[in-house]
């Protein structure tokens, strides 16, 4: 397997910057997820690493090696397409077969690596078989098993599950993740299905217009987001913002205020705060509780059942939308009013340029 690394890789086409200086570390045996919204440059990203496009300045390093100018067929990478990319008229053991012959492997050596593969990607019973006769998830199993033989150093996958009904994802989600652990293979996954990320990565790469918004692992950006922009994206549901203005500060964190006059004393570094800003709080659905004593009122407007699990979409007097994760047997009812309590060790501040601030505890821990 290998290390790479990104050191202000730029693309640009037409005079307009399309990757604006990313610079990035990956470690041998990571699973790194690009993810990121359609247009966010994460495709781009995948394909100058593979060769498919040209690298406009900036260097891309593989094991040490600047790999520029080096041919794609010769930079030690396999890459698995959303398209699967696969022969129709060659079966199943001649399309993970071809690579190698081109490589110019002796046969036997080719036999014991497919059927090596193909058991472990159950698919020795379909070896015969030609892509027309195989399922949506057999297909992309077998674009993988023809990556996997060739052995390379870094596996590459551009949104491989994206043609795939949910259930099917989800399948495919655990077969990858526990290949990959099986392998221990570098491996680089662009998606723009933020749940892929969180499931499958050790570390996330959030993408947004070229520029990498932050870098870490699935749990770190969930809990610590540094902007409203990985805030957004990261988490199903999403993150809930309400507009705040600071009303009060201390050793312990900030007090803020809502507009319908509810108050949150959040422990974030209070150190640049000014009373009177305008800040964005935000919260996630599970650390809303309904509470008959809570500070703010609301009307369910909207009940989403969804078994294990209830979530409630509470407008609040200002015409801003809450949701509310609680459990799947709450008896939540449209029209009727609630009150909410924020759990504010949980809660999060925005600044006016939408960074956040430094929650407390973890500044503590740091020092």
């Amino acid at each position: 397997m290998a290390k790479l690394a990104l050191r202000d890789i730029r693309k640009t086409y037409h005079a307009e910057e399309i990757i604006k200086g990313v610079s990035l570390d990956i470690e041998d045996g990571e699973f790194v997820v690009f993810v990121g919204p359609s247009g966010c440059g994460k495709s781009t990203l995948l394909r100058m690493i593979a060769g498919l496009e040209e690298i406009s300045a900036g260097d891309l390093l593989i094991d040490g090696a600047r790999m520029n100018d080096v041919e794609p067929a010769k930079r030690g990478l396999a890459m698995v397409f959303q398209s699967y990319a696969l022969y129709p008229h060659m079966n199943v053991y001649q399309n993970m077969e071809f690579g190698l012959k081109l490589a110019g492997m002796p046969e036997a050596e080719r036999r014991r690596k497919i059927t090596e593969v193909a058991t472990t990607l159950q698919l020795d019973a379909y070896l015969k078989h030609k892509p027309g006769q195989l399922s949506g998830g057999q297909r992309q199993r077998v674009a993988i098993g023809r990556a996997i033989v060739r052995n390379p150093k870094v596996f590459l996958f551009d949104e491989p599950l994206s043609n795939l009904d949910a259930a099917l994802r989800g399948q495919m989600r655990v077969e990858l993740a526990t290949l990959h652990r099986r392998l221990g293979a570098t491996t680089i996954y662009v998606t723009h299905d933020q749940i892929e990320a969180m499931t499958m990565a050790d570390k996330i790469v959030v993408l947004q217009k070229g520029v990498v918004e932050q870098v870490g692992s699935p749990l770190e950006l969930y809990h610590h987001p540094r902007n409203l922009f990985v805030a957004r994206f990261i988490g199903s549901p999403p993150m809930n913002f309400l507009s705040v203005r600071i009303v009060g500060s201390g050793p312990d964190g900030l007090t803020v205020e809502t507009s319908q006059g509810a108050r949150i004393d959040v422990p974030v570094l209070a150190e640049s705060a000014v009373a009177g800003s305008d800040l964005t709080l935000g919260v996630r659905p599970e650390h809303i509780v309904i509470d008959a004593q809570g500070t703010v009122p609301g009307t369910i407007r909207l009940v989403e059942r969804l078994g294990a699990l209830t979530l409630l979409h509470v407008a609040l007097e200002d015409g801003s939308v809450l949701i509310v994760q609680t459990d799947g047997d709450h008896g939540g009812q449209v029209d009727a009013p609630v009150r909410l309590t924020l759990l504010s060790e949980n809660c999060h501040l925005f600044d006016a340029k939408g960074m956040a601030l430094t929650k407390l505890m973890r500044h503590r821990l740091a020092g």
